[in-house]
């Protein structure tokens, strides 16, 4: 993989919060509560690099790449892309910002309209935001894309019914990039696939990323997905980053002890080395959102915790270059 170019930051979201007020229910109806899907997060990304975004179903990924993009509104925080705010922009100005900004979904069939054939739904983005194009010129530039993405020519009247789920996330991947977006967000595309389709639609990915320069954020719930296509990785848990680091330093020396989990979680095909790894796997299920434990939100889970964790929120801190933990007793060695 290619190093990114580090120069100038494409995306810059500082303290982003994005928290929903839920009204009681039942005969009293008890106060409103607040659930903190993403609660102060911040993170820069460089052009021509990809952050992975890892944890659990329900830790808050999609709802942040969701207040990146503006489908949801964000309570606090800024979000610039190419040093300009966006936060704060009425639907008009927002939307003509969004033609750098694209997102691949995880059920590629459930994304594409039924009623639409291929070359319907790829060109759709073109008349939205190159209204000058005429059709011929509209389809020309769909059958490129196609072919870039690896889809037939004569696939492009064909209905989304007729592709497999592999094929189906190809017309995704086509329909985003035809625009030339700068960022692309990947919303778990991979999780509904094979795992043989897996490996080929991440290294479609890396293949476009290096030929047009893109930045990605690719999210994912499997730290054994991101490991090929990042070049740093973000761990989420209730909202929060629990760590952050380069790829090769948070696999080799995982210092979060939810980090250490989620890797003790990855199975290996070699019955002796998987009944040989160390350390216990997660245990236990999220805590509520509504309802989260005091101090550490991890630590109803965690191996290592104390009284202080209860008492106490961790702060994240640089424990090593450029690796950042929020862990009152982190793990230091390998």
């Amino acid at each position: 993989m290619s190093k990114s170019n580090l120069s100038t930051p494409l995306l810059e979201v500082k303290g982003q919060r994005v928290w929903f007020e839920i009204p009681g229910e039942g005969f009293w109806k008890p106060r409103k509560q607040t659930l903190k899907a993403v609660d102060d997060i911040s993170f820069t990304l460089h052009q021509g690099e990809t952050l992975g975004v890892v944890g659990e179903s329900g830790c808050g990924k999609s709802t942040l790449v969701r207040g990146i993009l503006g489908l949801e509104h964000v309570t606090s925080g800024s979000v610039k892309l190419l040093g300009e705010e966006l936060t704060g922009l009425d639907k008009k100005s927002f939307r003509s910002k969004r033609r750098d900004m694209q997102i691949i979904f995880q059920d590629p069939l459930a994304s594409l309209d039924p009623r639409m054939t291929v070359s319907e739904i790829i060109a759709e983005p073109l008349q939205v935001f190159h209204p000058e194009l005429s059709a011929k010129e509209r389809k020309q530039q769909v059958r490129q894309i196609m072919q870039r993405v690896g889809l037939l020519p004569n696939q492009i009247n064909r209905y989304p019914h007729e592709f497999s789920g592999g094929q189906a996330q190809r017309i995704g991947i086509a329909r985003a990039l035809i625009i030339k977006p700068k960022l692309l967000i990947c919303d778990e595309p991979v999780s509904a696939l094979d795992v043989s389709i897996q490996a080929q639609i991440i290294n479609l990915l890396m293949a476009l990323q290096k030929e047009m320069g893109l930045s990605m954020i690719f999210i994912a719930h499997d730290l054994s997905v991101v490991k090929h296509i990042s070049h740093r990785v973000m761990v989420m848990y209730m909202g929060k980053v629990v760590e952050m680091a380069s790829r090769d330093n948070l696999y080799r020396h995982p210092r979060h002890p939810y980090t250490r989990a989620l890797m003790q979680s990855i199975p290996i095909p070699d019955p002796v080395i998987e009944r040989a790894k160390q350390g216990a796997p997660l245990k236990g299920d999220l805590p509520s959102p509504m309802n989260p434990p005091s101090g550490c939100t991890f630590r109803t889970r965690c191996p290592q915790a104390q009284e202080r964790c209860a008492a106490e929120e961790p702060v994240r801190e640089e424990k090593a270059p450029e690796h950042w933990v929020a862990c009152h007793f982190s793990i230091n060695e390998t």
